[in-house]
């Protein structure tokens, strides 16, 4: 059966399904779907879904919808097209034999294991239901529309047309979807205190409606401390991804003004802006660029204000209430204000990964790259590296083979490219703060 046909019926089907079970929501349905019928001004896609020729040519680039239609050189039984509308829809009646018949398509069931509606339809409607097929577990797997690219847009170009401060804000911070996200929490290597965190933040976004009646609200403020290049961005935006929600970037170094009054301005209007993608994930990089002491004796007393401005945002922001679980980032930790530590409900610690944790993070990295590599002698010699360290010898090590037109590495590769690295006087850390 070719694939464009079952992507028509599937949409069909799905489009049919999702009309009529009130009980299915937006998040239900596959993000290829609701991608494409997303409605930026309500965030949503409503009901019904009406598939016509247009929406079936953006989609699959299928140019005739009749010709995808049909089955052994025939018509689809059970579709019906109007040339002179265009929509295309499962005709009356028609639905427990059109599903049918598309679960016994060679691919079908992958399909249907992807699209909570499907699920929905096959295990708990149809007159022959299947109970290998659970629509919890299909649904929980599916991204909501919040880890989408297409919601972020909704908010943006709302903020974009809005008359006040909303251009303004976008400046201020990089945000990206979990879809566009490169880091993953299967690909980092964490000790078991970052583990608990981890769970810890998972209990929290599932449970904040048990805080909010509990009235415990100061919950979802997170400080992450640690050399550079110890896994603290790389945590923040694999946990958008895990979450699915997006994650709001901020350097506070990016929202300095050489009119320090206006950096205050800049600290209410970015936690304004992250309020707006609730849930989301506010990550703060280079947190003690302003977070700094305020009894240093050489400090602008603007500067005491941007630090006072700070802190009342973190104060007047939170998860339970505003969506936005706050992750804040050092590498000095002796730099911040004392009262900033006692803004975080979690402290948590990257420190420089140890022999075990080295090897782990080279196994890692070296996963889909061939050859026969001693990780554990590699491991051994790179004693004070870094995850982005070790990431940068087997880059230098691939580099290096490439010049010798290998695709391959050998263990000779990852040795010279630690000696290399060695060498490479300032980029090798040797102390956790450098006063």
């Amino acid at each position: 059966m070719a694939s464009e046909t079952l992507d028509v019926v599937e949409l069909l089907l799905t489009a049919e399904i999702y009309n009529s079970q009130n009980e299915l929501i937006v998040n239900d349905l596959p993000s290829k779907i609701r991608r494409a019928l997303w409605d930026s001004k309500t965030r949503n896609v409503a009901k019904p879904i009406k598939p016509n020729k247009t929406m079936i040519r953006n989609m699959f680039s299928i140019e005739d919808v009749e010709n995808a239609l049909k089955v052994n050189g025939k018509p689809f039984a059970y579709a019906a097209v109007d040339t002179y509308s265009g929509s295309v829809r499962i005709t009356e009646g028609s639905l427990d034999s059109a599903a049918e018949w598309f679960k016994k398509q060679e691919g079908a069931r992958d399909r249907i294991f992807e699209n909570p509606v499907l699920a929905y339809y096959y295990g708990s409607v149809a007159e022959e239901k299947d109970s290998n097929i659970c629509y919890q577990e299909v649904a929980s797997k599916n991204p909501p529309k919040e880890a989408s690219r297409e919601w972020i847009e909704s908010i943006i170009e709302e903020l974009s047309e809005d008359k006040g401060n909303g251009r303004e804000w976008l400046k201020l911070a990089y945000i990206k979807a979990p879809e566009e996200v490169r880091e993953s929490m299967d690909e980092l290597i964490l000790t078991e205190r970052q583990k608990d965190e981890l769970q810890k933040i998972e209990l929290a976004i599932k449970n904040k409606e048990h805080f909010k009646n509990i009235g415990l609200y100061d919950i979802g403020k997170v400080l992450f401390v640690g050399p550079p290049g110890t896994g603290k961005t790389s945590f923040a935006r694999a946990l958008s991804k895990k979450l699915s929600i997006p994650i709001v970037e901020v350097h506070l170094s990016m929202i300095t003004d050489q009119y320090l009054g206006e950096t205050s301005k800049n600290i209410d209007r970015v936690f304004a802006l992250a309020k707006k993608f609730d849930p989301c994930i506010m990550f703060i990089d280079e947190f003690d660029y302003i977070a700094t002491s305020r009894t240093a004796s050489d400090e602008h007393s603007a500067i005491k204000q941007a630090v006072n401005t700070l802190l009342k945002a973190i104060d007047n922001t939170s998860l339970v209430e505003d969506g936005v679980l706050l992750i804040a980032a050092t590498n000095h930790t002796r730099k911040l204000d004392e009262a900033v530590w006692r803004r975080f409900d979690e402290i948590v610690d990257f420190e420089r990964p140890t022999l075990e944790m080295r090897k782990d993070i080279l196994d890692t990295i070296l996963r889909r790259i061939e050859g026969d590599i001693d990780t554990a002698s590699i491991a051994k010699k790179t004693e004070e590296y870094t995850g982005s360290d070790l990431r940068m010898v087997v880059r230098e090590a691939v580099l290096s083979a490439l010049l010798d037109k290998r695709y391959n590495l050998v263990q000779e590769d990852l040795e010279s490219a630690v000696k290399s690295f060695d060498r490479r006087s300032g980029l090798k850390m040797t102390a956790f703060i450098q006063e």
